[in-house]
């Protein structure tokens, strides 16, 4: 079977541009190569009885006011110029690369002046900062190029930042964040790898402008320097004479055009192959009635407890906080569904239970401990550790879940080698292992793909499987049926029910399907508004307004099908416009003055079950016998 990408790139190499491209570029290199080995003497060579003349059947070019060939010295002074621009291109690069990578590893103050620095440096003009960088460096070769090359640095440095924030953004970043990876291997080997291929057409195309801006600082005469000399040299002294032989400024200038054309052309080809077009605060939120867990409920096998959970994020009009006063706790074993509409704050508050809640948003709670450990004091170095092999982390996209340039059967092995210590064959065993616990067919053979060669639902499988590269305590699972067929989500849902029963593992199941919860979880939390407003056993009779009207909106076999759907009238509130009473007053068919002046705090009704409603309903089911009714199969 032929190479996808090397037929792509025929293909590009066929088109009008792909074709001048390579031609041209092909010139340059040949030109730069040969040039001096066949011409470098011709160059030099003095005619006393020819200077400053025009072209001729001698000179075509004309000759200087040495007497020396014109067209020679062109073409021989292709090399220096070439090699100086790619010099300083690289420069540029490297340097551009580091500061807009920096961000990414720095502490956020120095990051943010890392930043600052690069926006004041792109808001001036490029030729600005050559000629400043100039007056640094002096007057030379080696001067030039430091100064072209960090004149190019910080627009390549704004790119840098803009698609690494773009990339730390994604699941699998997260992922491998949450199994422990370091900033710098984070760096290394899950942000660069993503942002690579656009940043090589971006430095392809800087090339050019890194010729440009040579040549000129030459033709200034802050460049090359006698004896040496590229286009930019050669421009400036047959400007002198251009009234008299034209060709002497023409020449180089014309080379100048094609070779930084030639640059331009490839990093277009380039683009059009791989898809790429060119070009602290203290939180003061809102008070909140906290979620109260009674103290004899605490005990020795409790894997979580989270006590008036906030997370906060800054805005123009102060703080918006989605996730208001969140508690709970999950104990070995256990497992829990956490269901509400879409901006109720379930998977923000999963991230935040992960530490994966980063600034400038805020996170703060009264209480927060994953095994035994303060999540939010405990350093980062001792909390990784914990966090990489203890706490498994299945994200709602399994296609951003992994690192896209990296095969899977590596991107497990990583957790083993940085926590276990495992040499990296024993780590990419350990891989296959557990990719064959997770029921993945061919699993050696399918260690060595990448993520885009596994089905949905092996992704999901595969995320899994990196949760149990360790010895998880507990798997938070965000929505892992997604877009996945029945089929596929029965097979996920055993293959979770049997992780928990081999391995005692909690798990908190996040999802909008109540369905699905009932056949997991003995516990489901109502989310609301940024709050757990009902907290019950699955096999209990809802007592909240909201929880009842959305299992009245479930449907199932029994589900009168000439009967219009049940709905829930209105909108949840947004984050920055949450009512001072219940959040779902608006919404609530027995809603009083009260609801609408007070925040019920969530309160014990009975052992296990617990409401934050100002009048919950009475024990009779409403709709359904119980919640687990809704999805029984």
């Amino acid at each position: 079977m032929a190479n996808p990408r090397g037929a792509k790139w025929l293909g590009a190499l066929r088109t009008p541009l792909g074709a001048c491209s390579a031609a041209l570029l092909a010139l340059v290199i040949v030109l730069a190569v040969l040039a001096p080995i066949l011409w470098q003497d011709k160059a030099f060579e003095i005619d006393t009885n020819a200077i400053g003349q025009g072209p001729s059947a001698a000179h075509w070019l004309g000759t200087d006011d040495l007497g020396r060939d014109i067209l020679y010295r062109v073409l021989v002074a292709t090399r220096l110029s070439i090699v100086l621009a790619l010099l300083a291109t690289v420069i540029g690069v490297v340097t551009g690369l580091v500061l807009g990578t920096l961000p990414s590893v720095l502490p956020r103050p120095l990051a943010r002046l890392v930043i600052a620095a690069v926006n004041i440096a792109v808001a001036f003009p490029g030729l600005l900062l050559v000629l400043f960088f100039s007056v640094i460096f002096g007057v030379g070769t080696q001067g030039a190029v430091l100064a072209v090359g960090f004149a190019l640095a910080p627009a390549f440095a704004r790119l840098a930042q803009t698609m690494a924030a773009s990339v730390a953004g994604r699941d699998f970043v997260a992922a491998a964040r949450i199994s422990g990876v370091g900033r710098i291997r984070l760096l290394f080997r899950h942000i660069l790898p993503n942002i690579g291929e656009p940043l090589v057409v971006n430095a392809t195309i800087g090339a050019g402008g890194a010729l440009l801006a040579f040549a000129g600082l030459s033709f200034l005469g802050i460049g090359v320097q006698a004896p040496e000399y590229d286009w930019g040299r050669i421009l400036g002294e047959g400007l002198n004479g251009i009234y008299v032989n034209p060709a002497a400024a023409l020449a180089p200038g014309v080379a100048v055009v094609l070779a930084g054309l030639a640059f331009n052309l490839v990093g277009e080809t380039v683009a059009g192959v791989i898809g790429v077009r060119t070009g602290s605060r203290k939180l003061a939120p809102r008070p909140v009635a906290p979620a109260r867990e009674d103290a004899a409920e605490t005990r020795d096998d409790t894997v979580l407890v989270v006590e008036n959970l906030q997370v906060a994020f800054p805005s123009p009009a102060g703080w918006t906080v989605p996730v208001r006063g969140v508690g709970f706790t999950v104990r070995a074993g256990e497992a829990i569904g956490v269901v509400g509409e879409s901006g109720s704050g379930k998977s923000l508050t999963g991230l935040a239970v992960s530490r994966l809640v980063e600034a400038p948003a805020v996170v703060t709670a009264d209480k927060l401990e994953f095994a035994g450990k303060p999540v939010l004091t405990t350093p980062e170095r001792e909390l990784r550790g914990l966090l990489g092999t203890s706490l498994a982390m299945v994200f709602q996209d399994p296609m951003t879940s992994f690192n896209p340039t990296r095969r899977i059967g590596r991107q497990l092995a990583e957790v083993a080698e940085q926590h276990q210590g495992l040499p990296r064959a024993k780590a990419f065993e350990r891989a296959v292992d557990r990719l064959r616990a997770v029921r993945i067919p061919a699993a050696e053979r399918r260690a060595r793909q990448y993520p885009h060669e596994f089905s949905g639902g092996m992704r999901q499988r595969a995320m899994i499987g990196m949760g149990l590269m360790g010895d998880p305590k507990l798997i938070i699972a965000d929505e892992p049926t997604t877009a996945l067929d029945v089929t596929v989500q029965r097979q996920l849902l055993r293959l979770l029910a049997r992780t928990r029963a081999e391995r005692d593992t909690a798990i908190i199941l996040i999802s909008h399907d109540i369905a699905v919860v009932s056949q997991t979880c003995e516990r489901m939390l109502v989310m609301y508004a940024g709050r757990v407003v009902e907290d019950l056993p699955t096999a209990g009779t809802p007592r909240h307004p909201y929880t009842r009207a959305l299992l009245a909106a479930t449907l199932d076999l029994e589900t009168d099908r000439d009967a219009p759907l049940a709905v829930i009238p209105g909108r949840p509130p947004e984050p920055d416009r949450v009512p001072t009473g219940c959040a779902f007053a608006d919404r609530c068919p027995a809603v009083t003055d009260r609801c609408r002046l007070e925040d019920p705090a969530l309160e014990h009704l009975e052992p296990g079950h617990r409401v934050a409603c100002w009048y919950p309903a009475p024990l009779s089911p409403p709709v359904k016998e119980t919640v687990t009714a809704g999805g029984a199969e």
